[in-house]
């Protein structure tokens, strides 16, 4: 079958930059509209990340398990907390009794990171990515669609959050999990975003800290 010209011209960039975002809480419709803004700046998975890591020394200890009760009131529909500074997704079922640690991407700066309460508001077993139009505005020459496949920088499942372009997303990208190398959303392995896909629901929580 042949591949179409823009599948040969991407495919690297798209295994090198796919990205997404996560970050702060906000405070006010004038706030919400900002951080917005710079999501849609940043989420741009065609792009290479702007610099690589820096080598880190890892600390396998930041990589444990948690207990739900400090960051959750309740587990009504379950609950997922991710971790940035350990790299590192939780999940509790909403009867406590399954627990799962998954290594995850992050964002590659600070500026590109969203902490605080948001919830799953729709799933998609094989997402579609679309770029926005400011990102087309930017590069006239991406398509305006890209279906689900192994070009895909979503991966093969992803999990919609309430705040606007940022997921909990798969990645065909192994290298990118357990480092800062997103341009804002968490990333799984595959078999781990199939996982936590079958497990979650449409209402489950999600706390980013």
């Amino acid at each position: 079958m042949t591949r179409s010209p823009f599948s040969s011209f991407t495919r690297r960039q798209f295994l090198a930059g796919s990205a997404s975002l996560a970050g702060a809480g906000v405070t006010s419709a004038a706030w919400a509209q900002e951080v917005d803004e710079v999501a849609d700046e940043a989420y741009d998975p065609l792009r290479p990340p702007p610099e690589p890591e820096p080598p880190v020394k890892r600390n396998i200890s930041a990589f444990r398990s948690k207990k739900w009760q400090p960051y959750f009131d309740n587990l009504r529909k379950g609950a997922i907390l991710v971790d940035i500074d350990s790299r590192a997704l939780h999940y509790w079922s909403e009867d406590g009794n399954d627990y799962r640690l998954f290594p995850s991407s992050v964002p590659l700066s600070d500026d590109l990171t969203r902490r605080g309460r948001t919830q799953i508001i729709r799933k998609v077993d094989g997402p579609g990515w679309a770029p926005t139009p400011n990102m087309l505005k930017r590069n006239p020459e991406w398509p305006a669609y890209i279906p689900p496949g192994p070009d895909n920088p979503l991966g093969t499942h992803a999990l919609y959050l309430s705040w606007k372009y940022y997921r909990i997303h798969g990645t065909h990208d192994t290298r990118k999990i357990g480092r800062k190398s997103s341009n804002g959303c968490i990333g799984l392995y595959n078999e781990h975003i199939a996982e936590l896909f079958a497990l979650t629901k449409v209402g489950t929580q999600v706390l980013l800290i």
